[in-house]
């Protein structure tokens, strides 16, 4: 069946519309599930009507891409781990530039062929080049940090901003001489600097940023869906592009304010404090010793407070803790103790990524605060249970000004009267720093596995611990 053009407009339309309302559902997490709904059912709508559209001439390498794309994703998705999430997405990222890449160049050779081309579609080729390579190889690096491939400290180098500069201006330069020439070389080497700058901008930024950089290649793969959008005349495509290009520059801008960071530093790669000056201040808590502590130890506070708050990190992923903190909530709220949890805007690896996972173990959205919400409540808080966070609660963050953290905000875990780390080991965070808070006196540390503590928790207040 072949759609009309209007219809084939009508059903883009209403696919609009449901992303649109997909992603006002995806603010919150209790509206989270039927965002998704809305949004699947809107590319749904999208992929039938434009393989309806005349301007599908055959099916055969459609149906064979759609086969082998479905069972790689099938077999992806339901392997998967939550901890994995965000490279993945930033896979995903890649997918869609090299994409952009491709379908330009394509469209390049055969308008050649035909000896269509014009100035405007130049133009539009070379945006899509240049966002979709910068697009790829700039979610290539973050996934190899994000999955350990590639070392997570920021690799910095002399001169690396005024080599950006060289290589961005180039590839502009190139662009322009392509739009106005079609010239192949032009092409080729503009293509190369595109890959070569997604590289240098991504590289230099630590591992403990990535939760930004992820959303900002969120923008930039949008941008590059919206440049094919243009090149294959597709009205859809350029309006879920643009819809994810700026809600990735959005919530890019929201974290960046949440981490006293620069917006401008995040576009054009390599942002936090430089290393140098005074010895830092971890450096002098290091000589000192910390406080240990048993599963016992903890529970005697929290069965007897008032309130008891819960911090998780990219470590309560890693252990899959979040079932267990669901039963040590109940248990405690039997208690008539009040338990809630505090989420930093960067906790984990990708934004949104602890509220997914307390929301996997039905923990009440209610419970689930945000760092500006519950920071003013820790002075008044008994007990402060870290589960596998770090750098979110480092005081660093405020005092030392060589910390490659500092400026952040952090949830304020120190001012409660107790705070308890759960911890594998006294390995720092994501960003490499040590953590200041360990060596507080009203701070202890339970070493060992996430989830097997929490359980162990879990006994202790059932009984079977004392």
């Amino acid at each position: 069946m072949e759609l009309s053009a209007n219809a084939q407009a009508l059903a883009y339309l209403v696919s609009a519309i449901l992303f649109i309302f997909a992603l006002k559902g995806l603010t919150h997490p209790s509206s989270a599930r039927r965002g998704n709904f809305l949004g699947m059912i809107g590319m749904a709508i999208a992929i039938v009507a434009t393989l309806a559209g005349k301007e599908v001439q055959s099916y055969g390498f459609i149906i064979a891409g759609v086969v082998a794309g479905a069972l790689i994703g099938g077999v992806l998705a339901a392997r998967v781990q939550m901890t994995a999430m965000p490279q993945l997405v930033a896979a995903l990222h890649s997918f869609v530039g090299m994409a952009a890449v491709l379908v330009a160049i394509g469209t390049f050779l055969n308008h050649r062929a035909a000896g269509t081309l014009n100035p405007v579609l130049m133009g539009e080729l070379s945006a899509g080049i240049v966002i979709g390579a910068i697009t790829f190889t700039g979610s290539v690096v973050a996934f190899g940090k994000l999955q350990g491939l590639i070392s997570g400290a920021p690799a910095r180098f002399a001169g690396q901003h005024a080599l950006n500069a060289v290589i961005g201006v180039l590839t502009v330069a190139l662009a322009v001489h392509f739009a106005m020439t079609g010239s192949m070389t032009s092409l080729v080497v503009m293509t190369l600097l595109a890959f070569l700058i997604g590289l240098t901008l991504i590289i230099p930024i630590g591992g403990a940023d990535m939760p930004v950089i992820i959303s900002m290649l969120n923008s930039y793969s949008g941008w590059a869906a919206a440049a094919t959008g243009f090149t294959l005349h597709n009205n859809l495509l350029i309006i879920v592009g643009a819809l994810v290009g700026f809600s990735g520059a959005i919530l890019s801008f929201i974290m960046c304010r949440a981490m006293n960071r620069s917006i401008l530093n995040v576009v054009f790669g390599g942002f936090g404090s430089d290393s140098g000056g005074e010895q830092s201040a971890g450096a002098v808590a290091a000589d000192k010793g910390v406080n240990s502590a048993s599963v016992e130890d903890a529970i005697y506070w929290m069965e007897d407070a008032n309130r008891v708050i819960i911090i998780p990190g990219y470590g309560m992923a890693v252990a899959q803790a979040q079932h267990a903190l669901k039963e040590m909530m109940e248990l405690l709220e039997e208690r008539n103790v009040e338990v809630k949890f505090a989420i930093h805007p960067v906790a984990g690896r990708m934004p949104g990524h602890m509220n997914v996972l307390l929301a996997e173990a039905d923990i009440p959205y209610d419970h689930v605060l945000e760092m500006d919400e519950i920071n003013p409540e820790f002075a008044s808080t008994d007990v402060a249970l870290v589960v596998g966070a770090n750098d979110v609660v480092n005081p660093a963050a405020k005092s030392d000004s060589s910390s490659p953290i500092y400026g952040m905000p952090i949830l304020e875990a120190g001012k409660a009267r107790h705070v308890y780390f759960l911890k594998r080991s006294m390995r720092p965070g994501y960003a490499g720093v040590d953590n200041l808070l360990f060596y507080q006196d009203n701070v202890s540390l339970i070493f060992g596995d996430a989830k097997d503590t929490i359980e162990g928790m879990v006994v202790a207040l059932k009984g079977g611990g004392h």
